[in-house]
């Protein structure tokens, strides 16, 4: 019998904004769907990077509602690439972020952007359908 290996995901929160439910949201649909959670917490972009490398993730999902989401996605994705590891990491990021910032967000390398109201399958179902 041949076992797959489980998707692994880490969800912070870089800096220090405390709206937690989206993230909670979303890593128990995440959690449900199979997958291994590692939630990270409150962590700076530097720990978020040394948790995502030492936990053997796949994924780096952040949950930002600080407004800060242009900022915060570009230092982790620059902290990435200084490390070598930019193509190493599905990197997903949700929150309440502006519509018209999405596409700047995938410019820098996001693989995808969540907003209020998303439905958890969705989130899911892409995972699924563009992990490498």
């Amino acid at each position: 019998m041949q076992q797959t290996k489980k998707i692994r995901v880490l969800m912070s929160k870089p800096g220090i904004d405390g709206h937690w439910r989206g993230g909670i949201v979303v890593s128990r649909a995440l959690r449900d769907a199979g997958m291994e959670l590692i939630f990270g917490g409150f962590q700076n972009i530097s720990q978020i990077v040394e948790s995502a490398v030492h936990e053997d993730v796949d994924i780096i999902g952040l949950s930002i509602h600080s407004g800060a989401h242009l900022a915060y996605t570009k230092q982790l994705i620059d902290k990435l690439d200084e490390k070598g590891l930019k193509d190493d990491f599905m990197v997903l990021v949700g929150g309440v972020i502006p519509a018209k910032d999405f596409p700047k967000l995938k410019e820098m390398g996001v693989a995808n952007v969540y907003g209020p109201g998303t439905m958890t399958q969705d989130i899911v179902d892409f995972i699924h359908e563009n992990l490498k």
